[in-house]
């Protein structure tokens, strides 16, 4: 609270201040009070500004805080979706190549050929093929009964031939052929075969 010049001087008068020096007092009473207040209330301004850059600060604080938590949290979250699904993709790349290697034995067994197999593992709807707790196909005989039908053209057949009734085998028979049974086969082939196997009947040639 300040005083006026007139408060002072009758403060001071009632402390029996001589008149003449009741002026000069009171006004310097006065510059100083005024000083002290001026200086307080610089004082109150400052601690008054740094209390609300404090609370500026604080704010700024919480507030980062929060979005650091929230950042935190949602990144947190995404690296466990990430991984999550790379694991279920290693998985089902797992479980499909199982499925490839026991397809790719079924068509062996098929008689496709190798280009056969490559096709039908290419093509082949494994989203319907199960394997069993062994890793074997659950429905084996059905896969290899539409692995042959789909894949027909890639069957290969065995042909087996008997022996040649025009040309008998060299030593067909309990005895060997002589040089001019030999001689009397028609390919050359076979001929030149019979004679390598039989040089002794040709004076060694």
């Amino acid at each position: 609270m300040a005083f006026s010049i007139k408060q002072i001087k009758a403060i001071l008068s009632s402390h029996n201040m001589p008149v003449d020096d009741l002026d000069a007092a009171a006004e310097d009473i006065c510059a100083r009070h005024s000083a002290d207040l001026d200086s307080i209330k610089e004082e109150r301004d400052t601690l008054k500004k740094d209390a609300e850059t404090l609370a500026d600060a604080k704010k700024e604080l919480d507030a980062l805080k929060a979005n650091t938590g929230d950042d935190f949290k949602a990144k947190w979250e995404k690296e466990k979706q990430d991984f999550a699904a790379y694991k279920a993709g290693v998985e089902k790349e797992k479980a499909l190549d199982a499925k490839r290697a026991v397809l790719r034995e079924i068509a062996k067994d098929a008689g496709l050929s190798d280009a056969g197999i490559a096709k039908a593992v290419k093509y082949h709807d494994f989203d319907k093929m199960e394997l069993d707790e062994k890793g074997a196909a659950k429905e084996k005989a059905a896969i290899l009964k539409g692995l042959k039908e789909e894949w027909a053209d890639y069957v290969q057949t065995t042909e087996t031939r008997g022996a040649s009734t025009a040309t008998p085998p060299v030593n067909a028979g309990a005895g060997r052929m002589t040089a001019d049974q030999i001689m009397a086969i028609k390919d050359d082939a076979e001929r030149q075969t019979a004679i390598a196997q039989n040089l002794d009947l040709f004076g060694g040639m």
